[in-house]
Order: C-alpha cells, then structure tokens, then sequence
C-alpha cells in the first residue's frame, strides 16, 4: 500500500508579511478568508485511518543518534532509541536502558542494564552495544560532533552482558548528562556511517522510511518493551512554509504540529472548531549567536549596544502574542543552577552611547556600519529578524537579513560562516553542560557547538572547575560566575524561552504535552485516534 503524501504546492505560499502593530512593532495576521482561497488550489487528502500525521518544518539530517543535532533528529530519534538514563520532570535522571547506576569513585560509572530489550530487528541489546555506541564515536568510526561530550573517558569494560563500566581520565560532573535521552541513543553492535539511513533501536516505535524534504515514516516496533503505543504508524511531512502548515491542519490533510506556526497563526486557528491548541510554559530557546572573530562584533561593547537596541519585550508581547519568557541564561529559571543576571533592558540610548564609545560614529546617512544576519526560512525566525533590523536601524545598524533553507542555514551555522544568527535551543539547555557545549574554547565546531568562537580564560577554567567540584553548591558557584560572565560579554543574546503550544485536530485524544517543556513528541508513546462515527 503507497504512503499518502500531503498537498505541497508547487508554488509556495507567498510568507506573511510584518503589519505595524504596537509602536511600530511587527506582528503577523493570518487572514482567514486567505486561507480559505489557498485551500481552494491544494487538494490534500486525509490521513489513513490508522496513521497519525504530524508536519514538521524540515527533514532530520540524520537519524543516527549519536551524529543527528538538529532538533527534528533528536526528537524523532527518541522516538526510535533509548539512552542509558532518561530526563525526569525536575531536570534530573532516572533509569531507562539502565535499571541502576553506581559512582564508587568521582571517575567510575558502573550502570546495570534491562535484561528484556530488543532491538526492532529482534537483536537482544547488551554491553556490547552500548560500548560499541560509544567507542564508535570516540575511535572516528563514525565522525561525530558529539565525540566531544565523550573525550573525559579513559576506557569502556563490558564484565558481562549487562554491565558496562566507564571509566573517566578526571572528574566530570556533567558526564551522566551526555548518556541521557536527546544527547545519545543505544545503537547495534556494528553500526557505521550509513546507520542513519535505515536506523536500528530499541524505542516504542522503528524507522520505516525517510524521503528527504518529503517525510519520515515510523510505526510501533513489534520487539519493544516499552507500553505499546496506541497508534500503528506516524508519518512526519515536511512542510518548510509555516502558512501550509496551518492550511493542513484546518482542512484535516494534517492531524498535529508542535511549536512550528506563529503565535497569531495558532490565535486564528483556535476559531475552528475542530482544532484543539495545548499549551503550557517552556524551555525552548530563541537566541542570536555573534560571531567574536568577526572585526566589527569583537567588541563587547558593539554586542552590548545590540543587546541594549533590541526590544524583547515588544518582541514577545507583539509576534508571540505572550507566549514566551524573557531570558538571561541558557539555562531555564526552574534549574537548579541558574542565576540571575543584570536583565539586558531596552535602552536605545545606551545602545547610542556604546557604539560611540566603541568608535563607531554615525555617518551622513545616519549609518554607523553594516552587519548581515542569518536566518533559516522558518517564518517565526525571519520575523524576529525584520525586527531587529527595524530597531537597529534605530541606533545605526544597518542589518541585512538573509533567510536560507534550513540545511544550508544549519551548514553555515556550523561552519561559523556569519556574523550573527538567529538559532533555537530545544531541549539541549536543560542541563548545565550546555555551557562547556557552547562557551568552552576546545567547544568549537567541529568540537561542540561554540560556533561565535567565543574565548575567555576565566570561564574555561570555570566550565572545568564546575566538572569537578566535589559538591553542588561549588558546582552551582562556577556556574553562577559562568552566568553573570556571558551575559555582560555576550558571545550570545538570550531572547526568550518559547512556551510549547502544540495544535492538534479532534481526530486525537490523550494528547499530553506535559512534563515535557521542551516539546518533545514523547506524546506520540500514548496519544490515540478517535474511531471514525459508523
């Protein structure tokens, strides 16, 4: 039986252009009757009755778990593997492929495994696999920006086929992090380069089928031990244009979305009646990375003007109609580590004052210099850009903005070939190695994720000291000092943390976003298909 695939236009959707709002702010309407007309050209059909069909904004780049990062990656990968340990509700951990774990001495992990798991081909999982998941990383059998979360262990000892050992060269309090669900998934023994094509794991669901910038296809994996989920078969369809996401959803092509469509876009569509939007706070995070090598925003003062010029609050009360929390730290205000910080106020006269200061006078035509910003074609993101283009152009700034398909955007990012960028943490700053992961000098791509090669002696020496401090409260002190460090440097703007609003037709029920702020799709484990009335 051949897969149904949902309307994609052959001509796109003209995005929504920014309408004067509050003071000038922008905002977007989705204009209902427009909807309705662009209904009338795309003929989607509805999904098969034992299908859940979700759309996404764009195709994972690689369902290998221990080599996907992008946030469609991650979360489908969840779906289909399991880690050693898993997140809890308060930030902390509890046992997953792991039923129990031991820490004897400050460089010795000792984790006893389920002894029911198999993988979706039928394969027991044992020691083996999950050394092999992570010697693979480390020997270069498969290249891996993630190696770096692992370059702490000295060795790996399988003493039997359900303990695996690792050992660490030194101390490191972050290490148990990097074994948890969304940084790593347990891969067969044997595994290469070309395992994302056709991935194998131990999750409720297995892969069926990827069609690049089409869709993924999973379905309940037959060997799981996890509860049997509810639902037979998910297809993910890749629709890059937020409006068409919307268009799927009213006319039923489309049964779920997750933090993917504009705040005003989820305020239309809670008008009809047969669309059902849940909603709770978050910890996804919007942020714009500077590039500190780049001549012009060396200048911590230059960062600091843009900071000062950048109206958040508007921002949020404007484009995401309230649905989102000022941020200071990467980290979410919940966690037990996060500090507060001097907030980064509007201020446009400050934003004045510093760039006079950094030597940056206006010019005749009032410009002081010119920056290019990088977005990817997300509609959300490129809003967000049009406005701080409008406010910096305020105070001098002159910002090109240039919008890319998220692969190419996602490859520039990671190749730190910008000057600023707009960029969205899911779910990877949950956890406080996020600062070694972005601020560490031996963090830059290809090493982690410090693509605004950001250097300051103090704060490695900080990430280090906070890896191996013998108690919490030393541990949540470097933090702290961490914290207070980048927010007066800036090598990134934290924005806002986004609230999880997920839009789902009546055709669902169950549907339960919650304990999972970063949206997840761990709600797909338990969500169920209403019976279609005889």
């Amino acid at each position: 039986m051949g897969e149904e695939v949902a309307c994609h236009p052959t001509q796109a959707i003209p995005p929504l252009k920014p309408k004067a709002g509050l003071n000038g702010a922008p905002t977007v309407f989705v204009v209902l009757a427009v909807l309705m007309l662009a209904l009338s050209g795309c003929g989607g059909q509805k999904p098969p009755a034992n299908t859940v069909v979700m759309v996404i904004e764009s195709s994972p780049t690689n369902l290998d778990p221990r080599v996907g990062l992008d946030a469609q990656s991650e979360h489908i990968d969840q779906l289909l593997f399991d880690a050693l340990v898993q997140h809890n509700n308060h930030f902390g951990f509890a046992p997953d492929l792991a039923v129990s774990w031991q820490t004897p001495d400050p460089l010795t992990y000792i984790f006893h495994l389920r002894r029911d798991v198999r993988f979706s081909n039928g394969q027991p999982l044992t020691s083996r696999d999950v050394k092999w998941t992570f010697t693979s990383m480390m020997d270069g059998t498969v290249i891996t920006v993630k190696a770096g979360s692992y370059e702490d262990v000295r060795s790996i000892d399988t003493p039997d086929a359900w303990t695996v050992v690792f050992h660490l060269k030194r101390p490191d309090n972050s290490f148990i992090e990097n074994l948890a669900d969304g940084a790593i998934g347990i891969v067969p023994y044997g595994s290469g380069r070309n395992f994302g094509q056709h991935p194998v794991g131990t999750g409720p669901f297995e892969f069926v089928s990827q069609r690049f910038d089409r869709d993924v296809v999973i379905e309940r994996a037959p060997h799981s031990w996890h509860a049997e989920p509810k639902i037979r078969r998910v297809r993910f369809d890749v629709v890059p244009d937020a409006t068409t996401r919307a268009l799927e959803l009213e006319k039923g092509a489309a049964d779920v979305e997750l933090n993917s469509l504009p705040a005003d876009t989820v305020t239309a569509l809670m008008q009809n009646p047969n669309l059902v939007v849940e909603a709770e706070p978050g910890t996804n995070l919007n942020y714009v990375v500077f590039n500190t090598r780049d001549a012009i925003l060396r200048h911590v003062r230059v960062r600091q003007a843009i900071a000062a010029a950048v109206n958040r609050k508007l921002i949020v009360q404007s484009l995401f109609r309230g649905r989102a929390r000022l941020a200071e730290s990467l980290l979410p205000p919940e966690h037990w580590a996060w500090t507060r910080t001097p907030p980064h106020d509007y201020d446009p006269a400050l934003a004045n004052r510093l760039l006079d200061e950094a030597g940056y006078p206006r010019g005749r035509d009032g410009i002081r210099f010119h920056l290019s910003l990088k977005t990817s074609t997300d509609e959300t993101t490129r809003l967000i850009a049009l406005a701080m283009q409008d406010e910096l152009a305020q105070v001098g700034i002159a910002l090109d903005v240039r919008s890319f398909e998220f692969a190419t955007f996602y490859a520039d990012l990671t190749h730190g070939a910008f000057q600023l960028a707009i960029s969205r943490w899911i779910g990877g700053n949950e956890q406080p190695d996020i600062f070694r992961y972005t601020y560490a000098a031996s963090a830059v791509p290809p090493y982690g994720a410090n693509r605004g090669f950001y250097n300051n002696p103090d704060v490695n020496q900080w990430i280090t000291d906070a890896q191996t401090a013998p108690t919490l409260a030393e541990e949540k002190q470097d933090y702290a000092k961490i914290q207070q460090t980048v927010a007066r440097e800036l090598p990134t703007l934290d924005l806002w943390y986004l609230d999880t609003v997920l839009v789902h037709t009546r055709r669902l029920k169950h549907v339960r976003i919650v304990p999972f702020p970063s949206g997840n799709f761990y709600f797909l484990e338990t969500v169920e298909l209403r019976q279609p009335r005889s």
